[in-house]
């Protein structure tokens, strides 16, 4: 018996001398029949299985070694399925050769484990490095998953960052050859490695202050920088770097260079920076020439530019107006772009440099003129095509406009129809030559109805909300039976019916709304209807009297249109609404007449300006300004009633059965006008109510750090102003349509026309006048004020649920009249909240609010305050 073994190291040697026939004998090799094929270390697969891999069969004729013998080999490795393999001759009887295979499997992963790491973590690493279950566990996928995560963690600032992993056989009772293995990884992040010191060498123009500055995501420790931590990513770094010597550009040091930097390892917690730069001269900017405008003239280009000879040199501002394609920037890039020329090409050569001056050309390659062909939107499945594309900027036949494109984003986002994050653009079969283009929208359908669910605790009691609410309705669809699915939807209109309730009051509202009269024009309809009954409230022992009560029936139509000038944010509202108050023994310290009526017809007039984006849940960007007017018509200047002198009036007087003057008690008095009925000197001041109430509000969002799409620091500024006033001073302000700050902002409940302002870290309704007293602190005010700053930061913004966390600092006050008023005399409160929109549900969140000042009846800070939201406004 003869057993001859070719080893792996030998047919790695065979393969490099191997020549391109077939299978030609090698050295010594000899030529020999195949005999008997066998295999062995096989686990999971049979003989059959690795033979075929092999292509041989019995009866072949090989040379051994040789060209054949080598390809076997490769055959078996590029199956990726083992990890070793071996060719034997066990046998020779004449030129008839037995050949045994030998392989070894790669084993499989049956479990992963990690340490060192928070549990929510682990998916996210099993993901990024394919470690499922079933997974071929090669040395290779061992090398690189300890690398993919030490590297992972080191660019987070855990430069000490290690893995290492652990295989054992998972030995299985039901398979006793089983090749599974688990797998263990061990993590040690190590500590987060931070900056103790930036210093700069060869830095004589520039300031180190102001270099560490440009460094937007490497700084040193500083304690009271509580917004931006101290740590050392190898990534932001480089980043950083360009950033230093964008600095330096803008101020002119155009030949500004990094000449070294760095890194010196204090500890396993801190490093030290030195970077060493070369600063050059300053330039100033010489001529600036046009090359190959027609569309535009060189002085149009230059007002775009905004930049003359002269000036300081600043690379980065210039090349901001030049090339920036950003929507918001104002550059000659966005000019072609916004003017139908999509196939523009923008750059700015330096063309003589001279002394300290730099002499420039913008060359402009303008491309033919470019129009919108076709139009498509897809992924719509519920919203009616006509409701997206009369929402559209870009049209068919119109000149390309990369504003056009944006601002259809940003419309399309504020419907409230469509995943907002996800509404993308795409150009389809650009055409130089034509100067067409196709464009297709991509949507996706968000929920448009809700389940009203508003609660929370003010007031003197829960408000609790319940109410259907669908924002995409069709009422076309109303007289359609297969539209019901389950109610029709699609045609953009909304319809909304609701009850809100608490221990003292009870309200219904039924609205509807059509965004777009006619089909034609962006003109909205509204209506509404509402009744509301509130009983007398004892607010010291918590009881409402159900014998005393103040009904309200309100009835209000409205048209609203967008305007196309001064630009295409603004829209113009008007509405005429009516209501009616019956008091039934409802006297209240804020009017007299208990029993009675009180008429209010009134105009509003809005102006609103909203340009936010793209998602109206969490805007990024833009501001929003509303100034609302509310007016009565003024009856006293022509119903001949002398409200200076009512309580003189002989028909406002007590008297007895037998027509002898009496005061209050029923005594006989004689004084004439010492005894009025203030019941009936109330019913007559305000049997038609006369005022006007003015409104502001603004919003600005800005986004201050992008960590990537969808996570945005997000900065909301927010200021808002109202004033109720009269316009008969002797009639004086009527005891509704007041303003209530304080608390959660729930409570907007249509009784009186008052407003809940809301400023949280305080109780519902408590910011009044300093100088009121504490039994009329349910008055409301006629004037208040309220400021805030609020950071946001997306957890995640997908259509499912949108979570967003918040910080805030607030501020306001309220006042009974211009003499008192005093802008810094307020409220202040500080604190944290979390905000979940579902499409179900609207918008839900908490707030934790710390109020720094008093409130009326009360010594020292009024302290923290939970506030619950259950549907309020975004």
């Amino acid at each position: 018996m003869i057993r001859k073994t070719i080893t792996l190291f030998a047919l790695f040697f065979l393969i490099s001398l191997s020549l391109t026939a077939q299978d030609l004998p090698l050295g010594d090799s000899q030529k020999y029949v195949i005999g008997d094929i066998s295999v062995s270390g096989v686990t999971t697969y049979s003989e059959n299985t690795v033979i075929a891999f092999t292509g041989l069969k019995k009866g072949d004729e090989i040379y051994l070694p040789g060209q054949k013998s080598s390809d076997i080999i490769n055959k078996l490795w590029n199956t990726k399925l083992f990890s070793d393999v071996n060719l034997y001759i066990t046998n020779i009887e004449g030129n008839v050769a037995d050949i045994e295979i030998e392989v070894v499997e790669v084993p499989v992963l049956h479990e992963v484990k990690f340490t060192g790491i928070k549990k929510g973590k682990k998916e996210e690493l099993i993901d990024e490095n394919d470690l499922k279950p079933g997974a071929k566990v090669t040395e290779n996928l061992i090398t690189t998953t300890q690398n993919y995560i030490a590297n992972k963690y080191r660019k987070d600032g855990f430069l000490n960052a290690s893995a290492e992993i652990r295989t054992r056989k998972y030995e299985d009772t039901a398979q006793a050859n089983s090749n599974m293995v688990n797998m263990v990884v061990d993590i040690d992040k190590g500590e987060r490695v931070k900056v103790s010191s930036i210093e700069f060498t060869g830095n004589e123009k520039m300031k180190d202050k102001k270099l560490r500055g440009a460094l937007k995501n490497t700084k040193r420790k500083n304690l009271i920088r509580f917004w931006k931590r101290s740590k050392y990513v190898p990534g932001d770094f480089e980043e950083d770097k360009k950033k230093l010597i964008d600095r330096y550009k803008e101020y002119g040091y155009r030949d500004a260079r990094i000449l070294s930097d760095t890194l010196i390892k204090e500890d396993e917690k801190n490093v030290a920076i030195k970077i060493e730069v070369e600063e050059g001269d300053q330039y100033y900017i010489g001529d600036i020439n046009f090359l190959g405008n027609a569309a535009f003239t060189d002085a149009q280009l230059e007002r775009t530019l905004g930049l003359d000879k002269g000036d300081v040199y600043n690379g980065v501002l210039m090349d901001e107006r030049v090339n920036s394609r950003e929507p918001n920037k104002n550059s000659i890039a966005n000019t072609y772009q916004n003017n139908g020329y999509l196939f523009s090409q923008v750059d700015l050569v330096e063309t003589n440099v001279y002394n300290d001056t730099i002499d420039f050309e913008v060359r402009i390659l303008e491309g033919k003129e470019t129009y919108f062909d076709q139009i498509r939107v897809v992924g719509n499945t519920k919203t009616k095509d006509h409701v997206i594309y009369r929402e559209m900027r870009t049209k068919p036949g119109q000149k390309y406009s990369q504003e056009a494109v944006v601002n259809t984003i940003r419309e399309l986002g504020a419907l409230g129809f469509f995943d907002a994050e996800n509404l993308s653009p795409e150009i389809i079969n650009p055409d130089p030559q034509a100067g067409t283009v196709d464009l297709e929208y991509q949507v996706t359908e968000a929920g448009a109805s809700q389940i009203e669910l508003q609660g929370g605790y003010g007031g003197g009691g829960f408000i609790g909300t319940l109410g259907l609410s669908f924002n995409n309705f069709s009422i076309q669809g109303l007289f359609d039976k297969d539209a019901y699915r389950p109610i029709p939807m699609g045609d953009g209109q909304s319809l909304s019916l609701r009850a809100q309730a608490s221990t003292f009051y009870q309200t219904y509202s039924l609205s509807f709304r059509e965004p777009w009269l006619g089909g034609k024009r962006p003109v909205s309809l509204s209506t509404s209807f509402s009744y509301t009954r509130q009983f007398l409230y004892d607010y010291v022992n918590r009881e409402a009297d159900k014998s005393r009560s103040f009904d309200i029936l309100g009835v209000s139509v409205g048209l609203a249109k967008r305007l196309t000038s001064p630009d295409q944010f603004v829209t113009i509202s008007n509405s005429i609404g009516f209501q009616r108050y019956n008091l039934n023994n409802y006297n209240t310290g804020l009017f007299t007449f208990g029993d009675g009526f009180s008429n209010n017809l009134y105009y509003q007039l809005g102006i609103t300006r909203d340009n936010t984006a793209v998602n109206p849940i969490f805007p990024t960007s833009g501001s929003k300004f509303s100034v609302i007017a509310k007016l009565t018509p003024p009856y006293s200047l022509w119903n001949g009633v002398d409200y200076g002198n009512l309580e003189n009036e002989d028909d406002y007087q007590l008297r007895d059965d037998n027509g002898n003057l009496i005061d209050n008690n029923g005594n006989r008095v004689t004084a004439e006008n010492s005894v009025p009925d203030t019941q009936k000197v109330d019913q007559k001041k305000y049997n038609w109510l006369e005022f006007y109430k003015v409104k502001f509000s603004g919003d600005w969002y800005n986004t201050l750090f992008s960590f990537g799409p969808s996570s945005n620091l997000v900065l909301r500024t927010h200021a808002e102003y109202g004033f109720l006033g009269a316009y008969n001073k002797d009639r004086g302000v009527v005891p509704f349509e007041r303003f209530y700050v304080g608390g959660d902002g729930l409570g907007a409940y249509s009784l009186d026309g008052r407003e809940t302002i809301q400023l949280r870290g305080y109780p519902n309704q408590s910011i009044v006048p300093i100088d009121r007293a504490l039994d009329a602190r349910d008055d409301g005010a006629t004037i208040y004020n309220k400021y805030s700053l609020e950071l946001r930061f997306p957890i995640t913004l997908k259509p499912q649920a949108s979570i967003y966390a918040l910080s805030f600092l607030e501020a306001g006050a309220s006042f009974d009249n211009f003499r008192d008023y005093n802008p810094f005399q307020l409220n202040r409160s500080a604190g944290l909240g979390l905000r979940i929109f579902m499409p179900t549900f609207g918008l839900l969140g908490i707030d934790f609010g710390y109020g720094f000042d008093p409130i009326v009846g009360q010594q020292g800070p009024n302290g923290w305050e939970t506030h619950f939201i259950i549907g309020q406004q975004f």
